[in-house]
């Protein structure tokens, strides 16, 4: 930007970096320190740092919690009542980034298996152009028109062949409601990355969804989308079969299936009675409990913008709906309970309280046979007319082959269809088309920056408070903690040579946090006549969450915190840039500077980018082993530990290499 008279370029290094004593011992001159002793933070074993970037961040939260139940509180009349529906049903919606337009079913019947009492036909049809469903349709003997009823699947390996789901579906049909139990992407019949053998990438649903999850929250949309498309049209196709009477219609479903049932109830009007099942909880109480799961169970600015548990209900109200739980439920029971009694008082302004119930069943989760039927029965007293209590009796399920839809058990394989890979990746090839026709530049593109990372307008200088000295030959390090908000302090080291040059200061920021280098380039620098700031932002180095492992090694160590952020509208990207831009303050405003310099490595170099574009007072950013494009990261599908630095949105504004020529312009 012309306004800054300054010169500033960012250099890009392939070179790997050695990790050096990370965790061993680290030597100076002639001492040797144990690693724990380059610790700055004070011991507080109530509070430890691997804990403290989550519980601050549920504190932040608990502000908007409270703002919601205030907002809650003052609801005294229906049209008090429908005006929120209203708005909170739109804010949802543009969370999820809309849906595309209806599209034909090109539906099929692939086979039917016939029995005594119900029988069962295979279908496939098509969500979206070329992306196939592969479902089963329950239907009770005779000719109907019956009530209809959706069954999504949890995270079942073999999806709608799962047992428990089989029986719910016969359940339901040898007792006079027709039951559609797809599966959903990822699982059963429709995994969406197939080796060339036909054998999944990615192992697990979770896993699956959460990496289509990072391609699809950058480009505007989220994996809770396409979940939550394929659920309204399965339900199109149900209501367009003769057999069913489209005026009366439900939905039920356990755990990642309770998940889509919430959604679905509170979205489609269609949906006349619901039951999710081991899923409905408050967020306060998953957050503190098992924390966010996988990527189609949090929505971007979900929390911000005041949408509970509970709202999936009342979303719905005054329709009939069924809070199924197990006592012995990961998912919170207290949480559903309150999510109740909010829900019983407000069905109750609008005159039915008695259309709004909770089951609980002393049992773990999943959909055990009292939920069954306690699904089933409440689809009989609100689709039929008929309030009795049918039980479940024993009668045998089918095999994975037998249910199977395709000739070769997947979708991709049978069609050479579109997966929901490639639904991002031609999507980000439309933005990547868009930015380069009307670039953001200038002060535009900062506004843009601003605005999506949520850094406001004036970032505070942090506060130091000094922690102590060690002296190596030709240089001091001061260990020091910097304040960057309440309740986030930074461990940093500062690196002073006996002889200064009088140039820029040097933030240091590395993936693996500031002891990193110590013996290595930093002392290198140091020794040059550089002095050196290396800085562990919130989540790093002394600060981490642990070491990637299990569902992390894919996502990244901070995958909790990157979700949590996203409900908070503060992506955790952007709460570092915070960090570097508040402590870059403080060296600027604390004593005269010629200026910053950043260097940062692996996952921290979108921070260092970010933060030169919004401060003239950095002049140079040198970047190693960065990533180097969100849109690659979308086309390509695959990535390795980059939910940390997803921005929801941000393809359809810019891209990194896009604040290159920003920062080199100031």
């Amino acid at each position: 930007m012309s306004q800054h008279s300054r010169s500033t370029s960012i250099r890009t290094s392939t070179r790997h970096l050695l990790v050096a004593c990370l965790w061993g011992c680290l030597i100076g001159g002639s001492s040797v320190l144990r690693a724990d002793e380059w610790d700055v933070l004070p011991a507080a074993p109530d509070n430890p740092p691997a804990t403290r970037l989550y519980k601050w961040m549920q504190g932040q939260a608990g502000v908007l919690f409270n703002q919601r139940r205030q907002a809650i509180a003052a609801l005294k009349t229906p049209d008090d009542v429908q005006k929120r529906q209203q708005k909170l049903r739109q804010q949802f919606i543009d969370a999820l980034g809309g849906f595309p337009e209806r599209t034909p079913l090109n539906p099929q019947v692939t086979g039917k298996i016939e029995h005594d009492d119900y029988r069962i036909e295979k279908v496939i049809y098509e969500s979206r152009p070329q992306h196939h469903v592969t479902a089963c349709l329950y239907l009770p003997t005779g000719a109907g028109p019956f009530p209809g009823v959706i069954m999504p699947c949890g995270h079942s390996a073999n999806g709608k062949a799962a047992e428990a789901y089989q029986r719910a579906c016969i359940l339901m049909a040898k007792n006079g409601i027709a039951v559609l139990c797809y599966d959903p992407i990822g699982q059963g019949e429709r995994v969406q990355l197939l080796d060339p053998q036909g054998k999944p990438v990615i192992s697990g649903s979770t896993s699956e969804h959460t990496m289509i999850g990072i391609g699809t929250l950058l480009v505007g949309s989220s994996c809770a989308t396409y979940r939550i498309w394929d659920g309204m049209r399965s339900l199109d196709y149900l209501a367009s079969r003769p057999e069913i009477d489209p005026q009366r219609l439900g939905c039920t479903g356990n755990s990642g299936g309770g998940t889509l049932t919430s959604y679905l109830m509170a979205l489609d009007e269609r949906i006349a009675a619901a039951a999710p099942s081991c899923y409905i909880t408050t967020l306060e109480k998953l957050f503190a409990t098992i924390g966010p799961q996988d990527a189609e169970q949090n929505i971007p600015g979900q929390v911000a913008f005041g949408l509970e548990h509970a709202d999936y209900v009342t979303l719905r109200a005054p329709r009939p709906t069924l809070i199924c739980v197990g006592t012995q439920d990961y998912f919170n029971i207290d949480g559903a309970w309150t999510t109740y009694r909010e829900a019983k008082l407000i069905y109750g302004i609008l005159g039915h309280a008695e259309r709004v119930d909770l089951f609980e069943f002393n049992d773990p989760h999943g959909f055990s046979l009292p939920r069954r039927q306690a699904a089933m029965r409440w689809m009989r007293r609100w689709l039929l007319k008929q309030d009795d209590a049918p039980v479940e009796t024993d009668f045998p399920v089918h095999t994975d082959q037998q249910l199977q839809c395709t000739r070769t058990g997947q979708v991709l394989q049978d069609f050479q269809g579109v997966s929901a890979f490639d639904f991002t990746r031609i999507r980000a090839e439309e933005l990547d088309r868009q930015r380069a026709a009307h670039p953001l530049k200038g002060a535009e593109l900062q506004a843009a920056v601003r605005q999506l990372i949520h850094i406001p307008a004036d970032v505070p200088a942090a506060r130091l408070t000094p922690q102590g000295t060690i002296r190596r030959e030709g240089y001091v390090i001061h260990k020091e903690l910097y304040e960057t908000e309440e309740g986030i302090q930074l461990p940093t080291l500062r690196l002073v040579p006996e002889v200064s040059k009088p140039e820029a200061v040097i933030v240091y920021l590395h993936y693996l946090g500031k002891r990193t280098e110590i013996d290595g380039e930093l002392e290198r620098l140091v020794k040059a006549g550089r002095t050196i700031l290396a800085v562990d932002v919130r989540g790093i180095g002394e600060l981490s969450t642990g070491p990637a492992k299990g569902w992390s090694e894919a996502f990244g160590p901070d995958v909790r915190e990157a979700f949590l952020g996203m409900h908070i509208n503060r992506p955790l990207l952007g709460q570092r840039v915070y960090d570097v831009l508040s402590v870059v303050k403080q060296q600027t405003t604390a004593s005269p500077q010629t200026g910053i310099e950043l260097i940062a490595t692996g996952a921290l170099g979108p921070v260092a980018q970010h933060a030169a574009v919004l401060d003239a007072s950095i002049k140079t950013v040198t970047l190693r082993d960065s990533l180097e494009s969100w849109s690659v990261v979308a086309k390509k599908g695959v990535s390795q530990g980059q939910l940390g630095n997803v921005v929801p949105g941000v393809l359809r504004v810019y891209d990194l290499p896009d604040l290159k020529p920003m920062a080199q312009s100031m």
